[in-house]
C-alpha cells in the first residue's frame, strides 16, 4: 500500500504525519491479514484497506498533540509518569464496519 495515495485520500500534502500514516497502513494491513488468516493482501481488499486506514487515522487522532477527547488518562510529575487512555469502542468497531467486504476473502482455519 502506498503511503501518498492515502495522504491524498485524507487531504495531506506535508511529510510531517508520514510515521503516523504508515503506521495506519501497517495496522489496517495487520488487522486484515489476521482476521481474514491471509498471507498477503488481497488486490480486492486495497480499497477497502485505505478506507480502514483513512478511519484509524481520524479516529485515534494520530499525529496530532492535542486531542478533543483527551488521550491521556493520567499524569505524574515525580519521576514522570504518564499513561494514556485507549479508545476500545472506536478501536472494537473498526473491524466491525467492514465485515461484509472482509468476509468475502476470510479463509476459515482450526486453531
Amino acid at each position: 500500500m502506498d503511503i501518498e495515495k492515502l495522504k491524498l485520500l485524507l487531504g495531506i500534502t506535508d511529510n510531517g504525519k508520514n510515521f503516523a500514516l504508515q503506521f495506519c497502513l501497517d495496522n489496517t494491513t495487520e488487522a486484515i491479514l489476521n482476521y481474514c488468516n491471509l498471507e498477503e493482501l488481497p488486490a480486492g481488499l486495497e480499497n477497502t484497506a485505505y478506507r480502514m486506514a483513512m478511519d484509524l487515522y481520524r479516529g485515534e487522532n494520530f499525529g496530532s498533540v492535542a486531542s478533543d477527547g483527551g488521550l491521556i488518562a493520567s499524569q505524574s510529575d515525580g519521576d514522570t509518569s504518564v499513561s494514556f487512555r485507549v479508545n476500545e469502542t472506536f478501536t472494537k468497531s473498526l473491524l466491525k464496519n467492514y465485515y461484509s467486504q472482509l468476509n468475502r476473502y476470510r479463509d476459515l482455519s482450526w486453531i
